[in-house]
């Protein structure tokens, strides 16, 4: 009986790495990046199904293994596990175009909605479509709430982490950095109590000469062109402050781009108010119906705050020199931490105490993206809110008389798409898009 393509290689079918031919290999991670829609999860099912079961490229195990690595980095892990593969492959050439492809389809295609979205912004039928989209993202982040917390939440002391994380952000106030770290402390103090994973036998840590040449390179290449934006236009502009911020936060996002968007919007819009909460929620909209990591939405606020820049760099060219800044400051540290920690694979995987810290961020990731959720609904779902003080609690409330019925029905609708009858989150979007877009024409 012939072959189907769905059909899983034995290991005697898979090549081997080095006889992949690097030209063959460049063609499928093109393939692989404009394939790249649906957020993490659907990005590394669309990997597995080509890399796995169709080409065999890769193994099972070596797969997971992978995944699991990446899952230990701060960053998009799904850009980062392409990065890993290619690495495999072809070496350093290989991550880089594995990388880069994996990245460049979504960021052409967010540039141009971008450059849509700042010029056509205040017309009845854009802000139509986007009033069907807001509440269906907002259903997509509760969705992911419910995926994580389904991995994520075993046992008593994982679901109080995610508990006490979500009150540190949305009721103290407490940084996302600290938020992590804490958490990584009380993994390490937890151990085994939190970590149900089991550890594969230890194996020796790596040589660190190679590793010591890999960060001295990487860090040159990462911060040269920031420190030349810098130089250029002053440490206190715009660009520059993004160059550096987005470094930061590319080194605190573990738990993917969902659980550092709340960070972002938070320093964003209130901290340097490079744009306003709706456009932080357009964005989002956006980066959800491109390919690419969900985390070049933060693209879209580097566009935003250079387009509005003045002279001599506003307008659209200060948009695209913002989403370079940003786009360059968020994966740089991306590929570095890859390159470093490839060779260190199997040992840092029998790190049990890491791993238990691991797990605890996880847990805490759930809370972190719940935050999110609750910040994105009393935006969507309420025209007003109102602060909230009592004693050292404080947060944002919506006003009930506030609510817009129509965002309530569209983002109760798009849960249930999405959870109960699985639909795909780009049909999903495009149809709460076209709902908004239907009601205006009705209106």
């Amino acid at each position: 009986m012939a072959r189907r393509p769905t059909d899983p290689l034995t290991p005697s079918e898979r090549p081997e790495p080095e006889a992949i031919p690097y030209g063959d290999a460049a063609r499928v991670w093109a393939r692989i990046g404009l394939l790249s829609f649906g957020g993490p999860a659907g990005q590394i099912a669309t990997m597995h199904r080509i890399l796995v079961t169709e080409l065999g490229w890769v193994d099972e195990r070596r797969f997971l293994d992978a995944l699991n690595f990446c899952n230990l980095l701060p960053g998009p892990e799904a850009q980062q596990l392409a990065t890993y593969l290619g690495w495999r492959q072809h070496g350093l050439r290989g991550a880089l175009t594995a990388g880069i492809l994996f990245i460049l389809p979504g960021f052409l295609v967010l540039l141009a909605l971008s450059s849509l979205y700042r010029g056509a912004a205040d017309r009845p039928w854009i802000e139509a479509i986007f009033a069907g989209l807001k509440p269906a993202v907002l259903a997509v982040v509760v969705a992911a709430v419910i995926r994580i917390a389904g991995r994520s939440l075993r046992g008593p002391w994982a679901v109080a982490l995610a508990i006490g994380s979500f009150v540190a952000i949305f009721a103290l106030g407490v940084p996302f950095p600290v938020v992590v770290l804490g958490a990584a402390l009380v993994g390490f103090g937890l151990g085994d109590r939190i970590n149900d994973r089991g550890n594969p036998p230890p194996t020796p840590r790596p040589r660190a000469a190679g590793a010591l040449r890999t960060a001295t390179i990487g860090l040159a290449v990462w911060w040269g062109p920031l420190l030349a934006v810098g130089a250029l236009f002053g440490a206190d502009h715009v660009l520059s402050r993004q160059g550096v911020f987005f470094s930061q936060t590319a080194l605190v996002t573990f738990g993917g781009a969902y659980a550092v968007l709340s960070y972002v919007s938070d320093r964003a819009v209130h901290d340097f108010g490079w744009l306003t909460p709706a456009e932080m929620i357009d964005g989002l909209a956006l980066a959800e119906t491109t390919p690419g990591p969900l985390i070049l939405v933060l693209q879209f606020v580097g566009f935003l705050s250079g387009a509005r820049l003045g002279d001599p760099v506003g307008g659209w060219w200060g948009g695209l020199l913002g989403s370079v800044v940003t786009v360059w400051a968020t994966f740089a540290p991306s590929f570095l931490l890859v390159l470093l920690g490839a060779p260190y694979l199997e040992w840092l995987r029998s790190v049990r105490r890491l791993q238990a810290g691991l797990a605890a961020i996880t847990a805490a990731v759930v809370g972190v993206v719940a935050n999110l959720g609750v910040w994105f609904a009393s935006r969507v779902l309420f025209h007003e809110t109102r602060p909230v003080r009592l004693g050292p609690i404080a947060f944002e409330a919506p006003v009930v008389a506030s609510a817009d019925l129509l965002a309530i029905l569209i983002a109760g609708a798009a849960v249930v798409a999405l959870t109960r009858f699985r639909l795909g989150m780009l049909h999903t979007l495009l149809g709460a898009g076209l709902i908004g877009l239907a009601t205006q024409l009705l209106r």
